[in-house]
């Protein structure tokens, strides 16, 4: 079909842009939507951007955060963009302009709050336009140290610092939604956030954070960890650990850190989050939203207890193996008897005989992964759908599906692996070797299953009618796998040993 031109050419509240078509789609890339988080504004909340002269360029990505350099940031070896200035979205329209009427999908990636950029070819989102005439929306935001680390008690006389800079980012780009998208053919009206991962728990948080309320009216949280929140006090000791690890007095924390090279305190962040955090406070995530009484009033597992969430429909679940991912290849969850056993004693000691009688044949090391997966990801989550099921829709899953080659690798259906599954990509590279072995056609029509959820939400604010809902006494649960069904109050022995358990909280 022959494109307009005049559909690419956009204008925003800060000026032109003009978009290209890419993968069957009108794409728009690296839209500034706050100001560099530079200088005087590095470790400060984000500021609105300023207008730009001309028409800007949308045809190239903005830079990714700084993080460890990753060839899989861009989906190919050449290097990635980075910088410090980073804080830019992107959008995906159908080919057929529309005016204001379709729903919009967010997405937040993933990356342990520690990596993770818009840029990766698996975000890209041009089967979710395609197929469920939305508009998409992936956006940049603040990670590691610069995101997701508490300094506000090294503030200086004239050098503040401000807390979860990430989500104030990600709130600031649902801003930018709100005041921009019906230029583009969305909804403002209509706008469902989604993630994984540290995106699951962005979702999770958002629905907990005044500043975003009315920003977003449906949610989707994949392997969300919504325990993964701390006190400023857990913060600032983190905060010390990282300094020690820079080697600079506190005395010079605030001009260290206003200064120093971004790649000098990735390098630290990495060491913290590697090393000190996962041996020291086992279960936590040192680089996280700290419950800093103010943007963030009170931890996201309280607020969704007390039915004050956000009051939006929720969709959320977890993978049947979150733990495996991570006891094989990123060693920073509590899976060896050792880490179990320290957590419990620096947590919760009389919950340990319990937990643990759930799990027959403890401690081996099938039994010790299974509890780092429920512990982070499965057991807060069905806290969360338990509390939120009462005040607003709400639909809990499992992902059991996994390729033969999973399987016999030892991962099954592990955390992350539905990420691509999601967006419709099962013929990346990745899904095309862990097929090698079968499973690709069952792959493929799961991938239209699982992602036809998502945009029924955002279409009617339901998954689907032959999803129930989740509540207290059924708990109904979908499980993907294969062939889909419905079951009731999955593994109640091991949700009734964890109740209670509050780790660091």
């Amino acid at each position: 079909m022959t494109i307009d031109v005049t559909s690419l050419l956009i204008p925003t509240e800060n000026g032109l842009i003009r978009g290209t078509v890419a993968n069957g789609v009108r794409t728009w890339r690296g839209i500034p939507y706050a100001a560099p988080p530079v200088g005087e504004l590095r470790l400060r909340s984000p500021q609105l951007p300023q207008r730009w002269n001309g028409v800007l360029d949308g045809s190239a990505f903005g830079a990714a955060p700084p993080q460890s350099r990753n060839p899989s940031l861009t989906g190919s070896r050449r290097r990635a963009p980075m910088d410090e200035d980073c804080l830019t979205l992107n959008v995906s329209a159908p080919l057929e302009p529309e005016f204001g009427q379709l729903p919009v999908l967010v997405y937040f990636y993933g990356g342990a709050f520690s990596s993770g950029s818009s840029t990766v070819k698996t975000y890209r989102g041009s089967h979710l336009v395609r197929t469920g005439e939305a508009v998409y929306v992936s956006l940049n935001y603040r990670i590691g140290a610069l995101g997701f680390m508490d300094f506000s008690t090294f503030s200086a006389a004239g050098r503040a610092f401000d807390s979860n800079l990430g989500l104030r980012d990600q709130v600031a780009a649902l801003e930018w939604v709100r005041d921009n998208i019906s230029d583009f053919g969305g909804d403002p009206r209509n706008v469902t956030i989604f993630g994984e991962s540290a995106g699951g728990i962005s979702v999770t948080s958002l629905m907990c954070i005044p500043a975003a309320r009315g920003l977003f009216h449906r949610a989707y949280a994949q392997s969300a960890a919504p325990s993964s929140a701390y006190s400023q006090e857990l913060h600032a000791s983190w905060a010390r650990d990282l300094l020690q690890i820079l080697k600079v007095p506190l005395s010079d924390a605030a001009d260290a850190l206003s200064t120093l090279p971004a790649e000098v305190l990735v390098r630290a962040t990495n060491q913290l989050t590697s090393k000190i955090g996962p041996a020291d406070k086992p279960g936590s995530l040192s680089v996280s939203p700290v419950v800093d009484g103010d943007f963030l009033p009170e931890h996201p597992l309280d607020t969704f207890m007390k039915g004050l969430a956000a009051p939006v429909p929720l969709v959320l679940g977890t993978m049947a193996r979150e733990g495996a991912l991570f006891a094989k290849m990123v060693d920073i969850l509590p899976s060896t008897p050792d880490r179990i056993e320290k957590m419990f004693a620096g947590t919760d000691p009389e919950a340990q005989a319990r937990v643990l009688a759930a799990y027959p044949g403890y401690p081996s090391r099938e039994r010790s992964v299974e509890i780092s997966g429920d512990l982070v990801f499965w057991y807060p989550s069905t806290v969360v759908a338990e509390s939120h099921s009462l005040v607003a829709p709400t639909w809990s899953y499992r992902y059991d599906f996994a390729t033969p080659l999973m399987n016999l690798l030892g991962f099954g259906a592990t955390h992350a692996m539905d990420v691509p599954v999601m967006f419709g990509e099962t013929r990346e590279p990745i899904t095309r070797a862990l097929s090698v072995l079968g499973g690709a056609a069952a792959l493929k029509e799961l991938s239209a299953r699982f992602q036809g959820t998502l945009l029924s939400l955002a279409k009617t604010g339901s998954p689907g009618p032959d999803w129930p809902r989740y509540e207290p006494v059924q708990r109904h649960t979908r499980i993907f796998d294969v062939e889909d069904r419905v079951e009731s109050d999955p593994f109640p022995e091991r949700r009734r040993a964890w109740a209670g358990y509050r780790g660091y909280l």
